[in-house]
């Protein structure tokens, strides 16, 4: 069997770099993270759901582009290394179920009511947290598959709410990447009664449970993105800074470094490519634990080699560490994804 990516999952790849190289520079990032109070740029957003970004998995017939989860990992794995701000998860799922999220127009956000459910009784304080609530137009609202837990009364799996109608009972709270907006509901908030249940759409066909399984691996897939673009930093430094009248590159520790990112890096890569395909829950909690771990220890390492550099704001590392904090405690945390295989072992013995 081969697993190698074909030519047009290379293509795709490639395409999708060229595209965030144009559509968002360095530049636009540097712009978003100066102004201090992010919120979701609608043209970009627009751009993107112009070249197929968020319709990447409807059907030709309905306007998308056709292609699969491995496709939509190569895309989001670009949207990572590119560092592009929102809540470009929760719109890509939305696709075929919020009017106007495929092309852009609507910015959808997610409310995981199961799993933050689960993280609130777990803490016994904080509310479910919601990603980019000021800048959306629609929050998808994702509970269970045996109803109750979705939100609105008499009914389950996968709901709309109103952005206003949620933003009353939610409270801005401070976040430690400058390009995310965070709110969390009051506790014991809940998402209040629905106001449009679909089951139309790839979103709508699907369960809950697999929703919420697809939203882990597109995020570990960022997380992965995150992780290769650190070691392409950290070796881009190492070969260009010098001292005691060599590029630090050729000192054996800087060396251990970059190798120990790199394995990091690629390892995180197969479990999330082959999660991918198999769709298997313990798989994809593999994925999004080794991306996770390899996004955040990435970053730390590229920090060290950067030296007092890569503290500075004007740096980008710090960027890519703060964002893989953040991308680290949604959809399925270490501890979620732990034991999600630990009850996978056990169901197998």
């Amino acid at each position: 069997m081969d697993f190698r990516l074909t030519d047009d999952q290379r293509a795709l790849r490639a395409g999708v770099r060229e595209l965030l190289a144009g559509r968002f520079p360095r530049e636009r990032l540097r712009a978003v993270v100066d102004a201090g109070a992010p919120a979701v740029d609608r043209a970009l957003w627009r751009e993107l759901g112009g070249a197929g970004f968020f319709a990447l998995r409807l059907a030709e017939a309905d306007g998308g582009v056709g292609l699969g989860l491995p496709e939509a990992v190569l895309v989001f794995e670009e949207a990572g290394r590119a560092l592009l701000p929102g809540p470009l998860v929760a719109t890509h799922l939305a696709a075929g179920v919020v009017a106007g999220a495929a092309e852009g127009r609507a910015v959808v956000t997610a409310l995981d009511v199961v799993g933050q459910a689960a993280g609130q009784a777990a803490s016994g304080s904080a509310g479910p947290l919601v990603e980019h609530l000021a800048s959306a137009d629609a929050v998808l609202v994702i509970g269970d598959d045996k109803g109750g837990g979705g939100g609105g009364e008499g009914g389950g799996g996968i709901g709309v709410r109103s952005a206003a109608g949620l933003a009353r009972s939610a409270r801005p709270i401070r976040s430690v990447d400058p390009a995310t907006s965070l709110h969390r509901l009051d506790r014991g908030g809940r998402p209040g009664r629905r106001e449009r249940w679909s089951a139309a759409g790839p979103a709508g066909c699907r369960s809950a449970a697999r929703l919420r399984r697809e939203a882990v691996l597109l995020t570990a897939a960022l997380q992965l993105g995150s992780a290769a673009r650190t070691v392409e930093l950290a070796v881009r430094h190492a070969q260009e800074r010098s001292q005691f009248g060599r590029a630090i590159g050729a000192f054996q520790a800087v060396q251990h470094l970059c190798a120990g990112m790199l394995v990091r890096a690629e390892t995180a890569r197969s479990v999330v490519y082959a999660a991918a395909v198999t769709e298997d829950a313990g798989e994809v909690a593999a994925a999004k634990l080794l991306a996770d771990e390899a996004a955040v220890r990435n970053a730390r390492d590229c920090l060290q080699i950067h030296g007092g550099m890569g503290f500075t704001w004007e740096a980008d590392v710090h960027l890519h560490l703060k964002r893989a904090w953040v991308r680290a405690e949604q959809w399925q945390t270490a501890a979620e994804a732990e034991e999600e295989l630990a009850a996978g072992l056990l169901a197998g013995l």
